[in-house]
């Protein structure tokens, strides 16, 4: 026997079978659509993670400079450290063909930690740079706000900012001690004495922030 189905008896089974498989495909997007907004797709490694901390932990230091919460004393120490931790990596990319293994990576990062405390601890004592109103107090204020500049702007190296940084504090220790001498003033010849001191220290931060050398240079 021979069974003739007309085009109008197959079409409900033709309906039938587009629905399942629309309702299928529907079900697998919702699903997709509902995995992806409950499943934040992973944060990517940062590239540069090691010069990002040591930029984030020179803004920090320009940023103590610039309010007065870190002494020169302070920001010298700090800047030698910083110094000290930058030569280490320069160090350490040199032996491995420019980059660093992740022992070293980890190793850069705890001396980091380390010192973003201290960064917080010197910002947050009672230390601070008291600039007096007068003109050597001004002009000691102008220098440190032209160091911080500096370092915002990568223009001085850790280095670089930590001799300028000494510099300065030996200025001030010297002013401190001659006001003591004299009931809290300077002598006139104290006075030429500092101003001829930070003419000096003026082209040394001029000549630091203009050279070849830069926060990103190895």
């Amino acid at each position: 026997m021979s069974i003739t189905l007309s085009k109008w008896s197959l079409l409900p089974a033709a309906v039938l079978l587009l629905g399942t498989v629309a309702l299928a495909q529907d079900s697998s997007s919702s699903t997709s659509s509902t995995q992806s907004s409950s499943t934040p797709a992973p944060t990517p490694a940062k590239p540069g993670e090691v010069a990002q901390r040591k930029e984030n932990q020179q803004d920090r230091i320009a940023n103590g400079v610039k309010s007065g919460q870190l002494t020169a004393g302070e920001t010298a120490n700090l800047e030698t450290k910083e110094a000290a931790i930058n030569g280490e990596t320069r160090a350490d990319r040199a032996a491995n063909g420019g980059k660093l293994t992740a022992a070293e990576k980890q190793q850069v990062n705890q001396q980091q930690n380390q010192l973003s405390k201290q960064i917080y601890n010197d910002k947050h004592n009672a230390n601070t740079a008291h600039y007096g109103n007068n003109e050597v107090g001004q002009r000691r204020e102008n220098q440190q706000d032209r160091i911080a500049q500096g370092i915002k702007s990568g223009q001085l190296t850790a280095g670089e900012t930590a001799k300028l940084e000494n510099q300065q504090k030996n200025i001030n220790q010297q002013v401190k001690a001659d006001r003591s001498a004299n009931g809290g003033k300077l002598t006139p010849g104290e006075k030429a004495q500092v101003n001829k001191e930070q003419n000096a220290a003026s082209k040394n931060i001029y000549n630091k922030k203009h050279n070849a050398r830069t926060q990103g240079t190895k």
